[in-house]
């Protein structure tokens, strides 16, 4: 197998807008708001209100996976290397 180089490119400028704003937002928002949509799919469910808290239920994991990117943005945002 032959050697692979990568070639790591700039990001666009969009990137880089995303990535200031979303670093501004606190990590603990996202865990709240997963922990919150469980709990809020929790009552519905006891509410007998099934459709509806299957929906809201799947908000945990897209607001966990909004934690993580703003984690990684936070540390290893696409401009270190412009610092």
């Amino acid at each position: 197998m032959k050697d692979q180089k990568f070639e790591y490119r700039k990001e666009g400028e969009v990137t880089k807008a995303i990535e200031e704003q979303t670093s501004k937002i606190p990590s603990s928002i996202f865990l709240w708001s997963a922990i919150g949509s469980i709990g809020v799919s929790l009552t519905l469910k006891i509410l007998k209100k099934d459709h509806l808290a299957l929906f809201v239920g799947q908000w945990a994991a897209p607001f966990l996976l909004f934690g993580i990117y703003n984690k990684i943005v936070k540390t290893e945002g696409s401009d270190k290397d412009d610092k």
